[in-house]
């Protein structure tokens, strides 16, 4: 009798165990396919959001295309010149924003020029659908230094110094120019949008390297 009632405990023992293993077993997969529904659900959540963000970004700046530039001055494309020249060209404006010029472009590939640049090749970059920045000795050095870094960030954008020009700091592009009041003026920003390879462009996608390099 007392070998049955021991094997009885022992079986007893046996399937409790076999109970708590079991429940443990269940505890963990609830434990599980929780935190791996917290993961998807953090996932698509995030995925929502960074999808939203760049859309609200997209809207953004085809707002900022399509928006008018706060005093900026236009000039008809259609009667800039576009012929390819050997000899200098007296420009109308400064720095000019199209008319005939050099059949070598400065590089425009985010270069930021120390000394100054050939109207005449840099004109060219701007057919090429180029931003080009221009700065006197008037622009401060952190002006100045900000807005290398935005250039050196953005190709089809080059930089470089015009001692004779009106304002400070000036943007251009084929047939567009605005003078700017600093690096931080929220029409820089609206400028490179609009205009870095921007519908003005005469030859779309042509280079920005390939060209003339620094002076």
């Amino acid at each position: 009798m007392a070998s049955k009632s021991q094997s009885a405990e022992r079986k007893a023992r046996i399937e409790e165990m076999r109970r708590a293993e079991r429940a443990r077993e269940r505890r963990s997969r609830i434990i599980t396919i929780t935190a791996s529904a917290v993961v998807v659900a953090a996932l698509v959540a995030g995925g929502a959001y960074l999808l939203n963000k760049e859309s609200d970004k997209k809207e953004q700046e085809q707002a900022a295309a399509k928006a008018p530039v706060k005093d900026e001055k236009s000039w008809d494309a259609k009667k800039l010149g576009r012929n390819h020249v050997t000899e200098a060209v007296t420009y109308p404006m400064t720095p000019p924003v199209g008319g005939d010029h050099h059949q070598v472009w400065m590089n425009c590939q985010g270069d930021v020029y120390k000394e100054a640049v050939q109207d005449v090749n840099a004109v060219h970059s701007l057919e090429h659908g180029a931003v080009w920045v221009t700065y006197n000795d008037k622009a401060s050095d952190a002006d100045v230094k900000a807005l290398g870094e935005k250039v050196e960030k953005t190709p089809y954008s080059f930089m470089s110094p015009v001692k004779n020009q009106a304002g400070a700091l000036m943007l251009s592009a084929w047939g567009k120019q605005v003078t700017v009041d600093s690096a931080t003026d929220p029409r820089v920003d609206q400028f490179f949008t609009k205009y870095v390879q921007g519908e003005q462009t005469p030859e779309p996608g042509a280079a920005c390297t390939g060209g003339m390099g620094a002076q």
